[in-house]
């Protein structure tokens, strides 16, 4: 079963991210933002990480950074889910190292059919 590692500071997207993936059959690791991230992530791997771009603390961008420098994490697709939709925010997540691109608020089929896509 894949794993996936989503990150959000709002509990209420997390619930909704977790509850959507979970019912795609994946496998849910939950985390409050960029610092929580990193950390679950160096403890263990994970086939896709899907976060949000504000967040305290470390922000998406930064978090995205932080992965792509471990090795285990350099090619593991990356998904930000965000509210900001300016292209602007597209091309630092894109220059940081992300995969993808998913706007808040999400239709639960367009996420299951984009994780699919990215990771099978």
């Amino acid at each position: 079963m894949a794993s996936i590692l989503a990150v959000d500071d709002s509990a209420s997207m997390r619930q909704m991210v977790s509850f959507t993936l979970k019912g795609g059959g994946y496998q849910v690791i939950e985390a409050v933002d960029g610092v929580d991230a990193l950390s679950k992530a160096k403890g263990q791997s994970v086939n896709l990480v899907i976060t949000d771009v504000n967040m305290p603390n470390m922000d998406g961008i930064a978090l995205i950074k932080e992965l792509r420098a471990l090795p285990a994490y350099k090619f593991t697709p990356i998904l930000m889910l965000t509210t900001e939709s300016s292209g602007d925010k597209k091309q630092l997540g894109k220059s940081a190292g992300a995969t993808g691109w998913i706007v808040k608020p999400f239709n639960p089929d367009q996420l299951l059919a984009t994780v699919k896509k990215v990771i099978g």
